[in-house]
């Protein structure tokens, strides 16, 4: 299935790499990987993670404190946050149709 990331989800993205390159060269790249990776999953087993709120699913990263919520559309997933674990978890709830 095809995954679709919002706007804001890109931006959060995009910042943490950005973080993650200027703590350690190269650790961007490693992050965008391991997103990638678990984006993968996702398409491929969309209802095997566990349910965050309501109708939208949580995948941890693995090797970084951060998660992808996401929900299963007709046709697609839709990457809402990629959020960090830690700080203000609920941030992210009125975003849904963003």
């Amino acid at each position: 299935m095809r995954v679709i990331f919002s706007k804001l989800a890109r931006q959060e993205l995009d910042d943490a790499t950005h973080y993650y390159d200027i703590e350690f060269r190269g650790l961007g790249k490693r992050f965008r990987g391991e997103v990638r990776k678990a984006a993968k999953r996702i398409s491929e087993y969309p209802e095997a993670w566990s349910v965050e709120r309501g109708d939208i699913r949580k995948c941890l990263l693995h090797k970084f404190p951060y998660k992808l919520l996401y929900s299963i559309e007709e046709d697609h997933i839709f990457i809402i946050a990629v959020a960090h674990q830690h700080r203000k978890p609920d941030y992210w709830i009125e975003r849904k149709n963003t």
